[in-house]
């Protein structure tokens, strides 16, 4: 008894599982069928039809295909929306994109990474050359301005010596002052040629003044004018020959007094006699438009009450030698 019992609830059982199997797959052929489009075809029509393009759907549908032969008994009809089981939720479908692929290196950018290395090397090395290049160049620069500054120093040294051996053959005019040998008291400007070539003596002027002291003389000499003197001729003044370009002595002193409390001033070394004058000459062979050279001086009449003297005093400038 117990037997046919069980036996009765299993078939129970049983046939109430292939009835829940069998609305399942009514559902979802009915959602399928609602989904397809008007021209395309649904998935399945019919278990009986035998399509075997049901073993390629979900595995919910594949599921279905293959239990609902099993079933003895038809689905139970329940209201539908829009072709769907009200009760039934709208499906939901996820697209999901295939994971990214890594991309390999291209041979071509190969070749460019390869190239921009090569030409990274390259520009370097062409820079440290450039750098070492610049860096000899300019070592090359000093010594080459040493060598030519010391060539040029070279060069002055020889010139010196050269215009030093024209200038020692050139005339030189000296002066020098002498006792008068005719005349007691009196003295004698004398210009000699210590040069070692003949000099033309083409001009010679003086001026007499009278001054406290030598620092009240004019900065520069300063000549009268001379144009009514009879002109100077020139002369010419072999090596060692002189001439004379100025005598003065004791009885020219009241000539050049304009009053005898000048004269008193002088006798008392109050105010001093200067004698101051240049000599014009030229070498004998050089021509017109070469530049002449000048010889000044300067002298310091002494006057004393029984004995005077005749001396070179004055500034530099009264004393030039070109």
């Amino acid at each position: 008894m117990w037997g046919i019992l069980t036996m009765m609830l299993k078939g129970k059982w049983i046939v109430a599982l292939l009835m829940a199997l069998t609305l399942l797959s009514a559902q979802i052929i009915g959602q399928a069928n609602g989904k397809a489009g008007p021209n395309q075809q649904p998935p399945f029509t019919s278990l009986s039809a035998g399509n075997p393009s049901l073993l390629q759907q979900t595995p919910a549908l594949r599921t279905s295909a293959i239990v609902s032969p099993q079933s003895t008994s038809s689905p139970i009809a329940k209201p539908e929306c829009d072709g769907l089981p009200c009760d039934y939720p709208e499906p939901h479908i996820s697209v999901s994109n295939p994971p990214p692929v890594a991309e390999s290196w291209p041979t071509r950018d190969r070749i460019t990474w390869a190239a921009n290395v090569v030409l990274a090397i390259v520009a370097y090395g062409a820079i440290i050359l450039a750098v070492s290049t610049l860096k000899k160049i300019e070592r090359n620069t000093r010594a080459t301005e040493t060598l030519a500054m010391a060539a040029a120093d070279s060069a002055q040294a020889a010139l010196l010596n050269a215009q030093a051996v024209i200038d020692a053959g050139r005339p030189w005019m000296l002066i020098s002052v002498e006792p008068s040998r005719s005349v007691l008291n009196s003295f004698v400007i004398k210009a000699t040629n210590r040069g070692r070539c003949p000099a033309n003596v083409i001009d010679s002027m003086e001026r007499i003044m009278i001054a406290p002291d030598e620092s009240q003389l004019p900065q520069t000499p300063e000549f009268e004018n001379q144009e009514s003197n009879p002109p100077f001729v020139p002369i010419i003044l072999l090596p060692g020959e002189s001439t004379t370009l100025k005598s003065f002595g004791r009885d020219d002193v009241k000539g050049i007094c304009e009053s005898e409390e000048i004269a008193r001033r002088i006798e008392n070394w109050e105010d001093k006699v200067f004698i101051y004058g240049k000599v014009l000459y030229r070498e004998l062979i050089e021509s017109a438009d070469k530049p002449v050279h000048e010889t000044s001086w300067c002298c310091w009449y002494i006057h004393g009450r029984q004995k005077s003297g005749l001396v070179i005093a004055g500034a530099p400038e009264y004393n030039l030698h070109t």
